[in-house]
């Protein structure tokens, strides 16, 4: 008798589930390395509040900031094994888990922010999100950090040689290392968090990165120079763990990479609309800006392409050049 009336009310609760056409909301976690006040994390509320509204409420994201749950190689790592949902990373650590994807750290790649759309949102960007796969990694869009500049406490940055001898932080990114050594730095791998700490306490030089991270993270406080050297361009992803992503129906897969692409472009335009302005700020905090003939540093960076084109394969190199 029991279980007929447990089977009675599992019955009235499953029709009155059909009837309001409401399911339990889902929690993800998303998760990135930088802070509130930078594009990563605009570009994330952007997509919550998207994939919420795409998907009638039965998703709802949870955002952790600023390395609270690890550094980006350790998100990557995270996401890989389901602890965390959705990562929002450069490309910098993905090197190490689809060695391919390093071949758009390459130096002076992309001529300009035309030319970076083209490449992400035709064939070639589609190919490399695909390329993750293997890796466990949906890649749901290409989002945007921006074209890297140099900064450091030591001295004005006019060509080159100006680089010599200086301890410069760069991505965990082989390609990273190999361009600055190449100009006579010493390029020194290091996560993001820890990285800011030695820029405080001077045990380095100095670091690159785009605009907006130089200033919402305030590097105007322990860095004097800034070179808009502009010699890596920087693209983002927002990237899913792919079991999660595959046990979705066909419409919430659709929902998310709507979402996705959505958020990425709102990103986007939030960084090229704001770059001319936060320069200024950081110009009006005490920085003192050079802006170097950068043929002569693609000159000096140059002979990366051969020695990672065997890698890459000069089809993919040749291809994203030629992008118009």
């Amino acid at each position: 008798m029991k279980r007929i009336v447990a089977a009675g009310l599992t019955i009235c609760c499953l029709v009155l589930w059909l009837q309001t056409g409401e399911a339990a909301t889902r929690t993800l976690k998303l998760a990135h390395a930088v802070s509130v006040t930078a594009p990563y994390h605009i570009g994330a509320e952007k997509f919550a509040q998207l994939l919420t509204q795409y998907t009638g409420n039965r998703f709802e994201v949870r955002i952790f900031p600023n390395q609270q749950l690890g550094s980006e190689r350790s998100l990557v790592e995270q996401l890989q094994i389901g602890s965390i949902d959705l990562v929002v990373t450069s490309t910098g650590p993905l090197g190490g888990f689809v060695p391919k994807m390093l071949v758009v750290d390459l130096p002076f790649l992309f001529r300009d922010t035309k030319h970076v759309d083209q490449v992400f949102e035709g064939p070639i960007g589609q190919g490399l999100l695909v390329e993750l796969e293997p890796a466990g990694i949906k890649g749901l869009a290409f989002w945007e950090n921006g074209f890297r500049n140099l900064t450091n406490n030591r001295r004005p940055v006019d060509k080159p040689e100006d680089c010599r001898g200086l301890i410069i932080r760069t991505m965990e990114n082989e390609v990273h290392l190999e361009s600055f050594r190449l100009l006579g730095a010493n390029p020194t791998p290091m996560a993001w968090g820890e990285a800011l700490t030695a820029l405080k306490q001077g045990t380095i030089d100095g670091q690159e990165n785009p605009i907006n991270i130089i200033y919402s993270h305030g590097l105007y406080d322990f860095q004097k120079y800034l070179a808009l050297t502009a010699h890596f361009y920087s693209p983002a992803l927002l990237l899913v763990n792919l079991k999660t992503f595959e046990s979705l129906p066909p419409a919430d897969k659709q929902a998310f990479l709507k979402a996705a692409q959505e958020a990425g472009r709102f990103e986007k335009e939030y960084i090229r609309k704001n770059e001319a302005e936060t320069l200024q700020k950081l110009e009006a905090q005490g920085m003192q800006v050079t802006r170097p003939d950068r043929a002569l540093f693609r000159k000096a960076m140059a002979p990366v392409y051969e020695k990672y084109q065997p890698r890459f394969s000069q089809t993919l190199i040749q291809g994203i050049l030629d992008t118009n």
